[in-house]
């Protein structure tokens, strides 16, 4: 998978691709024969490292990879990924050219785009585009016949743009009511069967589904689904949690070490702003992560780590390289952290975090920072260690 690359920092994520080909299987095993997956591996990989991701999916036969921005799909084309990539966001017209140099795939829903992109575009150029339709997400895609039939004729009376997809995406799937759900599944259905008028042509991909909606919603999946943060063994929302078909395998790790233990007296203060002081005499670690790292100081609001198998609450305003943490006794300097991850007995999960800071669990793997080393394993052992400081 590539030598491993030094880091220097007792702090890192672990990157458990076993579990991500263990929560693939199950995907693979849920959907319905005729439904096949894209693995969306954005924001790198949701902070798990989306080459190592995409390999995996590609090797357990998923088709399609899907990623936000064309800089992302770049990125992929250049570690020697050459399974098709969409690019689910807005790219600007002008860089089409480089898009159809690099065969990535396009979401489309402006006629006006594809009037610009035409023009920087060769004769010999073939961009495969997803239409998007929206259907209450409010965020991008055209939303009446209308809108539609500028975008498709373009793309119809064009040699160089070829309609491969068409999809949506629910605003609700990860609820329990699916109401809203059912609403924009009407919608999409009806626009499906106005696209099948407007362009008779078979159209091979037609996705409409997220993790949620494939884990609860299989009347909406259609004939692909776009599997992203539960690829990676996380719930969509807690709500659904005990709703699910399988069970969801986390992939995702944060740990440290203690670097400096010492013993303080009742009523000496810790950090900025000297918040937390001592009820009695109390051992204290200190631990090289902080809020640079993408361990914000929110986390100091009712916030444990793992210390030998034992919850060790943090104590003291997280700063910017480093934190404190409240420890029962004396504790040796090395001793491994888990800031997210297991320990002996205990599970500090990435839910758990989201919680105490009142997020989604899509935001914990994505805000630790490329200042955290990734090391990647595989069949039980560490297979590859990324740096991105140097």
């Amino acid at each position: 998978m590539g030598e491993r690359q030094p880091f220097y920092r007792d702090t890192w994520v672990e990157v458990n691709l076993d579990e991500v080909e263990k929560n693939i299987h199950n995907f693979q095993s849920w959907l319905p024969d005729e439904t096949q997956m894209m693995a969306v591996v954005k924001a790198n990989g949701y902070g798990h490292g989306a080459e190592h991701v995409a390999r995996v999916a590609l090797r357990l036969g998923v088709p399609y990879i899907g990623v936000a921005t064309l800089d992302e799909a770049l990125a992929l084309r250049k570690t020697g990924v050459t399974a098709p990539v969409l690019v689910l966001g807005y790219i600007r017209p002008q860089d089409t050219k480089l898009a159809a140099e690099y065969s990535i795939a396009l979401t489309v829903f402006q006629a006006d785009w594809l009037d610009q992109a035409s023009k920087v575009i060769e004769d010999d150029d073939l961009i495969n585009c997803h239409l998007k339709i929206d259907t209450g997400m409010a965020r991008i895609g055209i939303r009446t016949e209308k809108e539609g039939h500028a975008v498709v004729k373009r793309i119809r009376d064009s040699k160089n743009f070829q309609l491969e997809g068409v999809y949506t995406h629910f605003a609700t799937a990860d609820e329990l009511d699916a109401s809203y759900a059912d609403e924009q599944k009407n919608r999409f259905d009806r626009m499906l069967r106005w696209l099948k008028k407007e362009h008779p042509e078979p159209i091979k991909y037609i996705h409409a589904g997220n993790s949620a909606t494939a884990l609860r919603h299989l009347d909406k999946v259609y004939n692909m689904v776009r599997v992203g943060i539960s690829m990676y063994g996380l719930t969509p929302a807690d709500e659904i949690a005990e709703h699910l078909p399988f069970e969801l395998h986390e992939a995702f790790s944060l740990h440290s070490r203690l670097v400096h233990v010492k013993k303080l007296s009742a009523g000496e203060a810790i950090s900025y702003g000297a918040t937390y002081q001592a009820q009695k005499d109390e051992w204290i670690g200190t631990v090289p992560i902080g809020y640079a790292d993408g361990w914000i100081r929110e986390n100091a609001t009712q916030g444990e780590v793992l210390v030998n198998g034992v919850r060790c609450p943090i104590v003291g305003r997280i700063c910017m390289d480093q934190m404190m943490v409240l420890l029962p006794h004396r504790v040796e300097v090395g001793e491994k952290v888990t800031l997210i991850g297991r320990q002996q007995e205990d599970m500090i999960s990435v839910a758990e975090v989201a919680r105490r800071l009142g997020t989604i669990t899509y935001e914990i793997p994505c805000m630790i920072s490329y200042r955290v080393p990734r090391a990647v394993w595989k069949g039980g052992k560490m297979v590859q260690i990324d740096n991105d400081v140097f």
